[in-house]
């Protein structure tokens, strides 16, 4: 996953934010990779298994194409 656009990306002085906004950003950025390494941890977990059953139906099989299941990207 790398950054899309470079020209964008904002460089930061956390030692010339006022205290409150670095803890804000820090926090959101903390907040941020803990998704990250939770998505990371499921999509592993869903790499592991020989089927996947959702509400009673298969949607994933070791000899089945994935069926019934789809992401939508927020960007």
């Amino acid at each position: 996953m790398g950054i899309k656009n470079k020209e964008k990306l904002k460089k930061l002085d956390l030692l010339e934010i006022p205290n409150p906004e670095r803890i804000k950003l820090i926090n959101e950025v903390r907040e941020k990779l803990r998704r990250k390494i939770t998505e990371a941890k499921l999509w592993q977990s869903l790499l592991e298994v020989e089927s996947l059953i959702i509400n009673g139906n298969m949607v994933y099989g070791r000899d089945e194409q994935l069926n019934g299941l789809y992401f939508k990207n927020k960007f």
